[in-house]
């Protein structure tokens, strides 16, 4: 029942619906009262019967999508695509392919539906990161699920847990109800289960008063367990709009509040912004009872269906707010709920996501970006309807990951970021560029990075968990690092490397090798980390004074590699120069290939490398 809570307006049909032509006047009265599955049984027979045009394919693959029978959505949007379609049929068609899991072609039609609508959001997320998949599969796990024991073999979705271990949701399981033309399933009714503390759900019933002959539900409960907020049909208040072309009544979604009495909810009542021109439901109540979080295609959003938000002072409430750009999208975003901390989940098939409904969160206490929850939750298929009780550490979302709407519980899954932030002993300055392996106890690698040039790497680990962060960089002594073991936070490493300091003879102060860049003579940041500790060592002896020498090898004319090489010792006097070093006490040449170290006409690399070097020969002690 995938757009029935998402998009679609209810219908209660009286009469003829016009047709496109005379062949498809059958299916198309079927399409327009959103009875697409014998709508499709109607357009297969023409394309069967070789009646069929572009027409009647779109119709098809339109059918199809709405179901969520993907499958076979793919294959008629394919033949739809085969003459120039608007931007959004190709994008119905990438979100069909994805569900799929063909994911290369759903790319190519993303590619199309970006050219012909590039100032969509949709379209811009996909343009700045195109190699999303990897980035979201490789995503650190939020939650382990398992499909819930109240879920039944009929539509389940929507599970709310209370704080008095009561689980409210949406289910089309009563085969005593009337038939929805949508998908032959009854019609929704609301129930309540408990949620025992062995953390299965058990009793489920239909819950009394609030019920009618229409589709009700998904509900949103108040911390105190008093109030209920839940959608259902504007039939209730005999408020429809009527298409006089199509002669038939239209219906909404509202939304209604009810109170407890005992053990039982009376006074429903509709909210006064219901508005027989649009849907108004999927509502959440904030934990202090003063906002209510809903979804809505009322006028003034983004398109489709998005998140809105309105103040609620007893029975009086503010103007709608839609949530902005940081949420929704020119598709569709429904499903919100807010958790007692303010944290934000809502499902969306516009962000960037693995296919269909995608699953995201956003603090909105900090007013971050939308961030998708990744897998398991987020599969190719609709991943909808996140709630978390907070207290109780436990979330449920729905799916149709297994070919009809099940409820699927979310247990979530401690993990800390582990920041190492890598230091030179000495100077305390970052380094860049050193290696950051991190192991776990059995010594299992579970990430090897290189630091930035802020000298962090941060990875993704288990709480409670014992790991090393084993550093090294070339000119350092290496080092091993304990990460303490830590829950729901950032733990922090400092992870502060020693210098490998020159050896200091009677005629030289030896340093490790000082590289430049191919034909170039300016220090470079590991030339410059290796003559930041000959500096040390003069001030240490301020009395010493150094003369560098500067060599190549034998690769280039003479000429050539004496001025390269002058060009380089020079540079290595200005920089120490530059770092407070008396120009009286530091002096270079560049020698050439003049001095060789070892002494080859067909020399080895090894060899090249040891003739390509810097001398630090001691004038004064």
């Amino acid at each position: 029942m995938r757009n029935l809570y998402i998009t679609l307006s209810f219908v209660m049909a009286s009469g003829i619906i016009s047709a496109q032509n005379q062949y498809t006047k059958a299916a198309d009265k079927l399409f327009d009262r959103y009875e697409y599955v014998d709508a499709a049984k109607e357009y297969l027979k023409l394309a069967e019967g070789n009646k069929a045009d572009s027409y009647v394919y779109k119709q098809l693959a339109e059918s199809y999508y709405n179901v969520f029978n993907t499958k076979e959505a793919v294959k008629w949007y394919a033949k739809v695509v085969e003459q120039k379609q608007d931007a959004e049929t190709y994008y119905k068609y990438a979100q069909m392919l994805k569900a799929e899991g063909n994911f290369k072609e759903a790319d190519k039609q993303m590619q199309q539906f970006a050219q012909l609508a590039p100032n969509d959001q949709r379209a811009k997320a996909f343009k700045s990161n195109p190699n999303y998949l990897p980035e979201l599969q490789g995503q650190t796990k939020l939650y382990d699920v398992a499909k819930s024991d109240v879920s039944s073999d009929k539509t389940d979705f929507g599970a709310v847990l209370t704080n008095d271990n009561n689980v409210y949701f949406s289910s089309s399981r009563n085969t005593s109800r009337k038939t929805s033309g949508w998908n032959e399933e009854p019609y929704l009714d609301i129930y309540k289960a408990t949620y025992n503390s062995n953390g299965t759900i058990s009793d489920a019933v239909a819950v009394d008063n609030i019920n009618t002959k229409w589709h009700d539900g998904p509900v949103s409960i108040s911390s105190d367990g008093t109030t209920m907020y839940y959608g259902s049909e504007s039939f209730n208040e005999k408020e429809f709009t009527k298409d006089k072309a199509k002669n038939a009544k239209f219906g909404k979604i509202y939304l209604y509040k009810a109170t407890k009495e005992g053990d039982k909810w009376v006074n429903a009542k509709p909210l006064p912004f219901n508005n027989k021109e649009y849907d108004v439901r999927n509502p959440s109540i904030s934990k202090d009872g003063k906002t209510l979080y809903f979804s809505s295609n009322m006028p003034g959003g983004f398109g489709g269906e998005d998140i809105w938000k309105v103040s609620v002072n007893g029975d009086e409430y503010g103007a709608p707010e839609n949530l902005g750009a940081k949420v929704n999208t020119e598709a569709n975003e429904s499903f919100p709920f807010i958790t007692d901390d303010n944290i934000l989940f809502f499902s969306s098939n516009g962000k960037t996501g693995f296919g269909g409904l995608d699953v995201f969160k956003m603090d909105l206490n900090k007013g971050t970006e939308a961030m998708n929850v990744g897998e398991p939750v987020n599969t190719s298929k609709d991943d909808f309807a996140f709630t978390y009780n907070v207290t109780k550490k436990v979330g449920f979302f729905s799916s149709n990951r297994d070919g009809v709407d099940n409820i699927y519980k979310a247990d979530p899954v401690c993990n800390v970021q582990a920041l190492v932030r890598v230091k030179d002993a000495k100077t305390g300055n970052v380094i860049e560029g050193a290696m950051v392996m991190l192991v776990d106890e059995k010594q299992k690698t579970i990430s090897n990075q290189t630091s930035a040039s802020n000298g962090e790497t941060i990875t993704g680990v288990m709480c409670n968990t014992a790991y090393s962060a084993q550093v090294s960089k070339s000119g350092y002594e290496s080092g091993v690092f304990d990460v303490k073991k830590a829950e729901n936070e950032q733990v922090v490493v400092e992870a502060s490397l020693n210098p490998i300091m020159p050896v200091i003879t009677e005629t030289e102060v030896i340093l490790q090798p000082i590289y430049f860049e191919f034909n170039k003579s300016n220090i470079t940041a590991q030339g410059a980390e290796e003559l930041n500790k000959l500096v040390v060592v003069m001030n240490e002896h301020p009395e010493m004074v150094i003369f560098a020498k500067s060599h190549t090898d034998n690769r280039g004319s003479d000429s050539y590699n004496m001025k390269l090489s002058d060009r380089r010792a020079k540079a290595t006097v200005q920089y120490l120069i530059s770092k407070g070093i008396s120009k009286d006490r530091i002096s270079g040449q560049g020698f050439g290939e003049s001095e060789p170290k070892v002494a080859c006409k067909s020399c080895t690399e090894e060899e090249h490398a040891q003739n390509r070097r810097s001398e630090f020969l001691i004038v004064k002690k």
